[in-house]
């Protein structure tokens, strides 16, 4: 009996894990085609695919955390963003006058306050839910370390799961660790499975170092007479995690320690919207792009576009394209970068680099595929392999296509990096791009990029 309701326990986590991806996408889209029921506005092709794109926009969803004020300024400030992109696009492409003002007014007042109620009501219900149905579940931790503790809080946060943690198990002595007053030390390992046999335990946690193996497979042994579920939890937290998960082939399982956000269906909405957005600025500016062109043709002698060698995804080396803003077209082994003052800025150059409007040509770079609107700033070839040897993880950034802009340069890390601290803090703030990637970061790094071009005073 107890396998068929583990089954639908886990079956139960599944489905769990799915609602968390999907109740902000639902509610922004059940919200909208409500306030169109509301003011008898009919739901036709138009609001259709407006609910695409904002499903789109917040798929996978958002999960705040935290006490209910924190929740609801998060849920605030997404949701900001990813209205404001939707209200920024329709106004460029003229859509916007086809929709009833009254329902986006309602539509963009609601949705956060109505997302707000269904996580509170979760967080109330299905607790319930899962105890009504037999669905909590009681668990030990193999090893008082920091892994197994933060394994504990984690668990314990999680109100989907409804796992109790009863203790842990540790072969070292009760002086030695450091176990908080919350947390039982129930005992050492060789005690961990008489203790499951007399004891309700549904699921046992192994967190201990993988140097551990002959300990971690003699308890797996002694585990064999249970009914209990067993989970390895691997001490990868000393490693620069990026996008981790797990996976298998042909039934062998693998742990992504590092790899892509852009995998599988993620890599669709990514390219899908950098084609959008890129092909959307193209036809706007294509008149401002033309007089830029003849600008630099006049100003001095050269070709309009300079091309440089960069590092694309991969590591693959790509011919990223600007509008020429200086005398000289370097792309050797030794590139110097633009400092103050440089006198191989041209006057139009000048102008065009504090302005970023150099950069404009490379929203065709982003419809070959070989650039993304939002992403890790490329570098001359010449540089990377500098940095690739001075700096940890810096060729990591480079699992994602190189960007027109990025989480950097949002921060104050555009232009020039003079010093080598500098540029460990722009990878930095790329990795943290590469760990946290949603569209709706994009969508605000594009926003933020508009203000920090325009109050920029230290472009060069």
């Amino acid at each position: 009996m107890r396998q068929p309701i583990t089954r639908l326990i886990r079956g139960g986590e599944s489905i769990s894990s799915l609602v968390k991806h999907m109740v902000e996408p639902v509610v922004v889209v059940g919200t909208l085609l409500l306030a169109a029921a509301a003011f008898d506005e009919q739901i036709d092709q138009l609001y259709l695919i407006l609910s695409l794109i904002a499903f789109s926009l917040t798929f996978p969803g958002s999960w705040p955390e935290g006490r209910y004020w924190k929740m609801a300024n998060q849920i605030s400030m997404s949701w900001m963003i990813t209205f404001g992109l939707l209200l920024v696009l329709g106004y460029a492409t003229g859509t916007l006058n086809l929709f009833s003002f009254d329902v986006l007014v309602a539509w963009g007042i609601a949705t956060p306050m109505l997302f707000f109620l269904v996580l509170v009501g979760l967080k109330k219900m299905v607790p319930r839910l899962k105890a009504l149905f037999g669905y909590k579940r009681k668990a030990i931790i193999l090893g008082a370390n920091d892994l197994g503790r933060q394994l504990a809080t984690n668990v314990s946060q999680d109100f989907f799961r409804q796992i109790e943690i009863a203790g842990f198990f540790d072969d070292r002595t009760q002086e030695r660790l450091k176990i908080g007053q919350q947390e039982k030390l129930l005992g050492n390992m060789g005690d961990v499975a008489g203790y499951v046999k007399n004891h309700v335990i549904d699921v046992i946690y192994i967190a201990l170092p993988m140097a551990s193996q002959p300990r971690v497979l003699k308890l797996l042994d002694d585990l064999r007479d249970t009914t209990a579920s067993i989970y390895f939890v691997p001490d990868i937290f000393i490693y620069d995690l990026i996008q981790a998960r797990v996976d298998e082939i042909n039934g062998v399982p693998i742990v992504a320690i590092c790899e892509t956000p852009f995998y599988g269906v993620n890599g669709l909405l990514k390219q899908i919207s950098d084609f959008a957005v890129a092909a959307l600025i193209l036809s706007l500016i294509s008149p401002v792009m033309l007089l830029i062109a003849i600008g630099v043709k006049f100003s001095s002698p050269g070709p309009v576009l300079f091309k440089q060698r960069r590092y694309g995804v991969d590591g693959r080396e790509i011919l990223v394209y600007k509008f020429r803003s200086m005398t000289v077209c370097e792309d050797g082994h030794h590139i110097q970068q633009a400092q103050l003052a440089d006198k191989r800025v041209t006057k139009l150059g000048g102008f065009l680099r504090k302005t970023s409007l150099d950069e404009l040509p490379q929203l065709i770079n982003v419809l070959e595929g070989k650039m993304s609107v939002v992403g890790p700033r490329p570098h001359a070839v010449s540089h990377n392999e500098m940095y690739r040897k001075m700096i940890k993880g810096y060729m990591v950034r480079h699992k994602v296509k190189p960007g027109i802009t990025g989480w950097a340069q949002v921060h104050g890390l555009r232009g020039e990096t003079e010093t080598l601290d500098k540029m460990e803090k722009r990878v930095q703030y790329d990795l943290d791009y590469l760990r946290n990637w949603s569209l709706a970061l994009d969508a605000w790094i594009i926003l933020k990029t508009i203000g920090v071009v325009l109050r920029d005073r230290h472009a060069y």
